[in-house]
């Protein structure tokens, strides 16, 4: 699993019949900055993810890929390499709480 932020959306009119009413968002993995634990810094590339839980641009997610991506709900016969899974509440580095939704 990954730490990724939302950062727009896709659209693609003609795809697989499987993929048909799915949602598709562009995120860019998040990772914790190895000089300062306390922020994040942004990966290097953009992901296309399929949204199985309802979140929009701008929000931390959590999104996994590979193998895994198809074991979330619905994805078993869907031809997809990430899936976002989760929305974040807040993350906490070494005790110190470096992301929360509410701010």
């Amino acid at each position: 699993m990954f730490l990724a932020k939302v950062e727009g959306t896709l659209v693609a009119t003609k795809k697989d019949p499987s993929m048909s009413g799915r949602k598709l968002l562009l995120v860019r993995p998040q990772l914790v900055d190895e000089k300062d634990p306390t922020k994040f810094r942004p990966g290097q590339n953009t992901i296309v993810a399929v949204d199985s839980v309802g979140c929009g641009e701008g929000e931390m997610v959590l999104f996994c890929q590979g193998s895994s991506a198809r074991l979330a709900g619905g994805m078993k016969d869907a031809p997809v390499d990430a899936v976002i899974i989760g929305i974040v509440d807040s993350v906490d580095v070494f005790g110190k709480q470096i992301f929360s939704a509410k701010s």
